[in-house]
């Protein structure tokens, strides 16, 4: 065992030179690759790029055993998490492979040593650790994004009463805004500068983002205009009923916290409170647990 245990180190740490190898040599990927691998480069961090590197060879493979549908619902989940540090679908395949690999052998390992609790965090790792980044990806930019809007809307309304039509009060409003929100609505303006029609921009818009509030402006917008509403109506209408679901949410995230503050009161608060006094009581009384229990006084 000590022997196969000392071969497998020696191949660990001969991967490792070997993938620091690879990593520093000039070696030409297709075109497809290298492309991929530039996009969004701007915007990881280094470890993120070299990992990227590492594995950028493996990503076709990886999503060929994805397949189509798999390949689609996850391109469009790391468009709803907004692409978050420069992350596409070829370096989504790219970290999978990487994370896949480290995780196999460390878990490998862990079995060898019987550490199997171990073993099951560092697959849990392979499986798990990038869909866990683009989940709180996803939860960020929907909370940034519900949090921005009412004031945004308001903010609309007041520049297009101002006499602005409404394509050069969103572009001016989106100007002055920073986050995922605003880079939606340039999103949004680009794509009606190219020709697509206000509905379908919007559209698209809402499609991007799986927020609930969002898909209530692109409704409430697009009716607006098919009755032909006065756009500042709409948009404070549009604000207040944001404000009014925001307040619901909140009061509804309270009814649910207070089951769960009751349930840690009891469980660990009470009980720890009871045996601190109780402790507290007897040596402060200077009992004798003796004469109690038949024993010696």
């Amino acid at each position: 065992m000590g022997l196969l245990f000392a071969a497998l180190m020696g191949l660990s740490v001969y991967g490792v030179f070997l993938g620091i190898r690879m990593y520093r040599a000039e070696v030409k990927l297709p075109s497809d690759l290298a492309v991929a691998l530039e996009v969004g480069a701007t915007r990881t961090t280094a470890v993120g790029s070299a990992v990227d590197r590492l594995g950028m060879r493996w990503a076709p493979a990886v999503l060929r055993m994805m397949g189509p549908e798999r390949v689609n619902r996850k391109r469009r989940r790391i468009d709803l998490a907004g692409n978050p540090g420069g992350l596409t679908i070829d370096r989504y395949a790219a970290r999978r492979a990487v994370y896949g690999i480290l995780g196999a052998v460390a878990a490998f390992v862990m079995l060898l040593g019987g550490h199997w609790i171990i073993a099951l965090l560092m697959v849990a790792f392979a499986l798990f650790w990038v869909e866990v980044g683009i989940w709180s990806a996803v939860q960020i930019r929907r909370d940034h994004i519900e949090r921005t809007l009412p004031d945004f809307l308001d903010v609309l309304a007041v520049v297009v009463s101002a006499g602005l039509g409404f394509r050069q009060a969103l572009d001016r409003v989106a100007d002055k805004y920073e986050g995922p929100w605003a880079d939606e609505l340039r999103i949004t303006l680009r794509q009606m500068d190219m020709g697509v029609s206000r509905r379908q921009a919007f559209e698209e818009l809402r499609r991007r983002n799986d927020s609930e509030q969002v898909a209530m402006f692109v409704t409430a917008l697009q009716q607006g205009e098919e009755l032909g509403a006065p756009i500042v109506d709409t948009l404070i209408a549009i604000a207040a009923d944001m404000r009014r679901t925001d307040a619901q949410n909140a009061r509804r995230k309270a009814a649910r916290a207070v089951p769960k503050a009751t349930f840690a009161v009891t469980t660990f608060l009470l009980p720890g409170t009871l045996i601190l006094l109780s402790v507290g009581f007897v040596y402060g009384a200077n009992l004798d647990f003796g004469g109690f229990l038949g024993g010696p006084k």
